[in-house]
């Protein structure tokens, strides 16, 4: 597995556990639904939500994610940074017809931002063997 081959696997899953450092120190997990645009990950949120506190206080991240078939496991943990991205065009660039039900104010809603995902390292499991991919 390299590069392409793990974005090419994490294109195709509709959800991705994303961890933060809350104010004691200790990791939250969520779900969110990943954007992969140019081999970028992005994720859409609340500018106002404990997460975007939590990765400008910390931007330190483990992103997840992973495809369970009948016999066969596959799973990618990759290990990064994430910036809070807060700019008009970063926000355009995110923004899909059904995001207005959930941010109101639409594009420009101040309580509408993205996430966007650095990729360091990652190790993906599949048959008991795991795999360390550098970015």
């Amino acid at each position: 597995m390299d590069k392409t081959q793990i974005i090419k696997f994490i294109s195709k899953q509709k959800t991705a556990f994303i961890a933060s450092i809350d104010e004691q120190g200790c990791p939250v997990i969520r779900a969110l639904i990943p954007r992969i645009i140019d081999g970028n990950i992005y994720f859409s949120t609340n500018t106002s939500s404990n997460k975007v506190k939590q990765y400008l206080a910390n931007n330190k991240t483990c992103v997840y994610f992973y495809k369970r078939g009948k016999i066969k496991y596959q799973g990618v943990s990759i290990k990064g940074e994430m910036q809070v991205c807060t700019d008009q065009e970063t926000k355009n660039k995110l923004w899909r017809l059904g995001d207005g039900f959930i941010y109101k104010k639409g594009v420009t809603d101040p309580d509408y931002c993205v996430l966007k995902f650095k990729c360091r390292t990652a190790e993906y499991y599949c048959d008991l063997k795991i795999q360390t991919i550098e970015f």
